[in-house]
């Protein structure tokens, strides 16, 4: 069973499961991305550099290079268990991104099923966390973010900087549905970082796609 839990200061979640469930997440994530026949359609490259990172993640966590645990966190099931840590940031703009280019495909209900399985224990693990600041997020797991910005990986990275800076617990995660205002299509601050992203690229004389954070020159650490 795929089960998800807060992170101790709120800046993400802890995605565990057996090898089992998670190479089986992980080949069904695998459907959704890299299709280079895809990406004629807008922003399709950019939405798999999204899921790069978390399909990384994920593939880390069941070869072993992450979290483990002997039991489940709500069971005392003997079984391995294998985690791997991830923003909320950027989980929710991975299920966007996934939920964006499954709509090209024809699903089974077993993909189904895992999806909504996701989403459950994303939002049981937001309440766990913190209730009021649960209240502003949950609507982000459905269609909050805009999946079709062709820019989202660079949304998602600036948004994913700025509430790391934060430095986690209640008081910062309350915050975090105000930073993700950036990622929902047409409001203010949606506009003016799309405005911040085209002046970069004329500045440096590049495509905004290839506008990125260099976390080599940032010096701060994630404290989970």
């Amino acid at each position: 069973m795929l089960y998800l839990i807060s992170t101790k200061r709120g800046i993400g979640v802890e995605l565990w499961g057996t090898y089992s469930d998670l190479h089986t997440f992980y080949e069904i994530i695998s459907r959704f991305w890299g299709d280079e026949e895809k990406y004629k359609i807008p922003g399709a490259e950019n939405r798999d550099k999204v899921l790069s990172g978390f399909a990384h993640e994920i593939r880390k966590a069941y070869e072993g290079m992450r979290l483990k645990r002997k039991t489940n966190h709500f069971t005392l099931d003997e079984a391995e268990y294998f985690g791997t840590q991830i923003s909320w940031v950027h989980f929710l703009f991975s299920l966007t991104a996934l939920k964006y280019n499954m709509r090209y495909y024809e699903l089974t209900k077993y993909e189904i099923s895992v999806f909504l399985q996701i989403e459950f224990w994303l939002e049981k693990a937001m309440n766990s966390y913190d209730t009021i600041g649960a209240r502003k997020l949950v609507g982000y797991i459905e269609d909050g973010i805009y999946g079709a910005n062709e820019y989202i990986y660079q949304y998602m990275r600036s948004i994913n900087f700025d509430y790391i800076l934060l430095d986690g617990g209640k008081k910062a995660f309350r915050q975090l549905s105000a930073l993700l205002q950036r990622g929902v299509y047409n409001t203010a601050e949606y506009q003016e970082y799309r405005f911040s992203l085209e002046n970069d690229s004329k500045k440096l004389k590049c495509n905004i796609t290839d506008l990125d954070i260099d976390d080599d020159d940032v010096n701060y650490e994630i404290k989970w």
